[in-house]
């Protein structure tokens, strides 16, 4: 995949979150995929590392940058299937 055409599919996100003026915004899965106009990918779903940030040293995911520019942190609940976007402190 095109790490640029990557990083456009997740910039509906990045602008959402970037929009919204609330510190804490939860969002199901299901709202997520009708920002992005794609279904998440299976291991968005299943594995907690998908919404992890990188580790230190590591390249950002691509997903992950959409929540991170806009200073949040994504906290998963896979078994609600939704996303805990925090807004960090700074």
């Amino acid at each position: 995949m095109n790490p640029l055409a990557a990083v456009l599919d997740y910039h509906r996100l990045f602008t959402f979150l970037q929009s919204r003026y609330a510190d804490r915004l939860v969002l199901t899965f299901a709202q997520i995929e009708d920002l992005l106009g794609f279904p998440l990918p299976a291991p968005a779903r299943v594995e907690p590392a998908w919404w992890a940030l990188a580790a230190a040293g590591a390249a950002p995911s691509v997903q992950s940058q959409s929540w991170t520019g806009a200073s949040r942190t994504a906290t998963v609940n896979l078994s609600a299937r939704t996303v805990l976007f925090e807004r960090g402190a700074g």
